[in-house]
């Protein structure tokens, strides 16, 4: 395992959204870009189901125990060069486990404010347009695409 100081070039997409057909979105803080939620794998053996169910908490507030998916499929991206300090040296790549967490309707979430400033339920076909991260914008489509 490499020395904590480093992230675990492995994370997680949980698009969460109702049966409506609305979807959850997060502002980043820093940058204002919206997204999903998504986090990183904690060494130590964390699966990306562990962390799904941890991240969409940790950002939002949210425990359930119904509704999930786990789309069973990941993607790999580049870490952009501002990035890459947080992983060990000469690690360019991410890759990305996807999983969805359907709702009956929306519901009040609570922010981390560490990480996002604002959230906004958007129709999912909208929200595509609106996401930053091309995964994001890919694993939203898969969603739409399932909903019909």
């Amino acid at each position: 395992m490499p020395p904590a100081r480093y992230k675990r070039p492995e994370s997680v997409l949980v698009v969460i959204y109702t049966v409506a057909g609305e979807t959850l979105l997060l502002q980043r803080i820093r940058s204002g870009f919206w997204q999903s939620v998504t986090g990183g794998l904690n060494w130590g053996g964390e699966t990306p189901a562990q962390a799904a169910h941890r991240e969409v908490f940790e950002e939002t507030g949210l425990e359930r125990a119904s509704g999930w998916l786990d789309w069973g499929f990941s993607q790999s991206f580049h870490i952009l060069p501002e990035y890459r300090h947080w992983y060990g040296p000469g690690v360019v790549e991410n890759i990305e486990h996807f999983f969805s967490l359907e709702l009956p309707a929306r519901c009040p979430v609570k922010l981390n404010s560490s990480e996002h400033d604002q959230s906004c339920w958007e129709d999912l076909a909208v929200a595509e347009h609106t996401l930053w991260s091309w995964t994001n914008r890919a694993a939203l489509a898969q969603v739409i695409a399932d909903q019909v």
